[in-house]
């Protein structure tokens, strides 16, 4: 029998007049539960040897075979849910045991987490989150559906051997990387991790699986591609928009989320006499506090009358991420950089090519870009061959 049941009197909770509750413990592959019999015995009524009852009285007859009852009713679930053939673990027979249906869903979880995110958007979670987590539950979805062939499956299913297969099946079938399927997980640790909140897991499978996140490199643009980029002659007006607001992010370090919702609030002057720019941050909500440079002063100067601007009470006329990403492959074409330029581009290039390298402190840098962990920001620090060159020169020179 692959599933044990036995009893257990816990004497720690014994009653004012001395009487113990009699528990019932249901054990299977490592897990357990426990839960009241309803019984209270003396002490030394019970005999944990033989789980047996002490006395032929009516009322120790009755209890003998209530208990056996409930050991025969645990027995009769384990082998029912065993010829069904599908996957369930001790939780599965707790249920059906008390009565209750087979357990929560993932996809129930999943759907009230996904409504739980856009209740709250624009103050707990921005539409990025809602997104995300959207994309991930139509993955799993999916993929249940491809495995399963059903449309959800009891949380009591969702074990290690599930997690493997759909970070295989993330990769196999929409050729994602490492840390794309990372994204992916990410969302559905959450997801598991309320489950555990309402208490329908006790434990997150992901305890068990473990996901790494891989080195990637990163595009940045020199600060010679910055300038040349600047100095590009460029006769079509949306392209030298486009132009002007990859530079802009490039000399300030802002997403695009926080440089579309630019607004003449967010420019103050600083202690210093200098124009700052103080933005909380969309994604994470962290305050930015930025000294404009001046060719960021010149653009936000170029578009102070600019009526899209205007008319929005917006500091730059800025597209939709999606058309920006795309105009910006084509600006890369203008101007012959052989890099996949996007918004996230601009602002590794602030925090590499434009202050890093040029000498500004990592500290004072993860605080103009918001980041609420020196580690974030450690993401960033190149050290650029411009600098390894001037080093090594210097040694040069000491060692002759």
């Amino acid at each position: 029998m692959r599933v044990t049941v036995c009893f257990q009197l816990k004497k720690s909770k014994s009653r004012p007049d001395g009487k113990c509750p009699l528990y019932l413990r249901c054990t299977m592959k490592g897990q357990r539960f426990e839960i009241s019999t309803g019984f209270f015995l003396d002490s030394e009524m019970w005999v944990e040897s033989t789980q047996q009852i002490k006395g032929k009285s009516e009322e120790t007859k009755i209890i003998k075979n209530r208990l056996d009852k409930v050991t025969s009713k645990i027995q009769d679930i384990y082998n029912q849910l065993e010829s069904i053939g599908q996957p369930f673990d001790i939780f599965t027979i707790r249920s059906r045991f008390l009565g209750q249906s087979n357990g929560q869903g993932l996809m129930e979880i999943f759907d009230l987490v996904v409504k739980n995110v856009k209740a709250t958007m624009g103050k707990d979670y921005s539409y990025g989150t809602l997104k995300h987590y959207r994309t991930t539950k139509k993955r799993v979805e999916e993929f249940i559906k491809t495995k399963e062939g059903r449309k959800d499956l009891p949380l009591s299913s969702i074990n290690y051997n599930f997690l493997k297969s759909f970070d295989v099946y993330l990769k196999k079938t929409y050729h994602v990387s490492t840390n794309t399927a990372l994204e992916y997980h990410k969302q559905l640790k959450k997801v598991l991790n309320v489950a555990i909140a309402m208490n329908h897991l006790t434990k997150n499978p992901y305890d068990s699986f473990k996901f790494v996140k891989a080195e990637s490199n990163r595009d940045f643009l020199t600060l010679q591609e910055v300038k040349e980029l600047r100095n590009k002659r460029i006769t079509i007006l949306r392209m030298d928009l486009i132009r002007d607001v990859f530079v802009f992010a490039c000399y300030t370090g802002l997403s695009y989320s926080d440089i579309e919702k630019l607004n003449p609030n967010h420019i103050q002057k600083g202690n210093d006499g200098s124009n700052w720019i103080i933005i909380d941050r969309t994604k994470t909500e962290s305050r930015c506090r930025i000294p404009i440079l001046p060719v960021a002063q010149e653009i936000l100067i170029k578009y102070e009358n600019h009526p899209l601007a205007n008319s929005s009470n917006r500091l730059l006329p800025v597209h939709s991420n999606q058309k920006m990403n795309c105009y910006l492959k084509e600006l890369a074409d203008i101007c012959g950089i052989r890099k996949n330029l996007t918004m996230h581009v601009a602002r590794h290039t602030f925090a590499t090519s434009i202050t890093l390298s040029n000498g500004v402190p990592i500290e004072t840098v993860s605080k103009m870009l918001g980041h609420t962990s020196l580690k974030t920001t450690q993401i960033y620090a190149r050290i650029m061959d411009s600098k390894i060159s001037a080093d090594m020169n210097q040694l040069k020179s000491k060692l002759e």
